[in-house]
């Protein structure tokens, strides 16, 4: 099929002139990039896979968290705060270790574990005083004591493409901090959850980050542009041939 290859950064976008495409899917690593040229190419008629609504969500932790929580998908608790005071008490009634994360990030940046309250003031206040504008925003979740791995699982529309442990003697099991991964059985317990959560969100070309926990699986986030060079070392899948499949389908 005839394509074009666009690097976002070189693209200006006027809003009122169209791109000249007739559909994008948008593989941006940048979520401001992703955010903000999906809404502009919507508003210019053209389809964009994922849309601007499920970019928007899965983005946004606390949206993903609210959205999944809504929906009655099980998913870690969370507790979000604007000031390092405010904080501080969200961590007392969460507990040690609890974790910090933005709201906005990928690849297990800026995430911070803290064991105690001197930790905790220490990180949130140099966060508070970064001066950004969401580096004040403090979205908060109990630590879980992972078996040394957490479940990666990509779903495209209403199929699951994949399920890979991601293995890391780190707490953040990341393929981009070094994980390796796996290949996870896919039970009818997890294909019939991803696929819940991957709705939830609106659908789409979706990857889910699942936790084993006591009390059985809950999803932690949803990324929109799902990286998957880690999986393809682990599944005998074609997956860019399934997003491409699903894109030319319509998305």
């Amino acid at each position: 099929m005839p394509f074009e290859k666009v690097d976002t950064r070189h693209l200006v976008f006027d809003l009122d002139r169209a791109q000249g495409f007739e559909r994008v899917l948008i593989r941006c690593i940048s979520h401001r990039e992703a955010y903000y040229g999906s809404r502009l190419l919507e508003g210019q008629g053209v389809k964009t896979v994922n849309t601007h609504a499920v970019i928007r969500l899965a983005g946004d932790k606390l949206l993903t968290s609210q959205t999944l929580l809504d929906k009655g998908i099980p998913t870690l608790p969370v507790a979000l705060a604007f000031s390092p005071q405010a904080a501080l008490e969200a961590l007392e009634k969460i507990g040690y270790p609890a974790v910090i994360k933005p709201v906005n990030g990928s690849w297990g940046r800026l995430l911070a574990r803290v064991d105690d309250p001197e930790d905790a003031r220490s990180i949130l206040e140099h966060r508070f005083y970064m001066g950004e504008e969401l580096s004040s925003v403090f979205y908060i979740q109990p630590y879980v004591e992972k078996p040394g791995r957490d479940i990666r699982v990509m779903v495209i529309g209403e199929e699951v493409i994949y399920a890979v442990y991601r293995y890391s003697p780190h707490w953040i099991t990341n393929t981009a901090r070094g994980a390796f991964t796996e290949p996870c059985p896919l039970t009818s317990e997890l294909e019939e959850l991803s696929i819940k959560a991957a709705r939830a969100i609106g659908g789409g070309i979706l990857a889910l980050d699942i936790f084993e926990t006591p009390e059985g699986l809950v999803v932690n986030e949803v990324n929109h542009t799902p990286e998957f060079h880690g999986a393809l070392r682990a599944v005998k899948v074609d997956i860019p041939g399934k997003i491409v499949d699903y894109f030319l389908q319509g998305g």
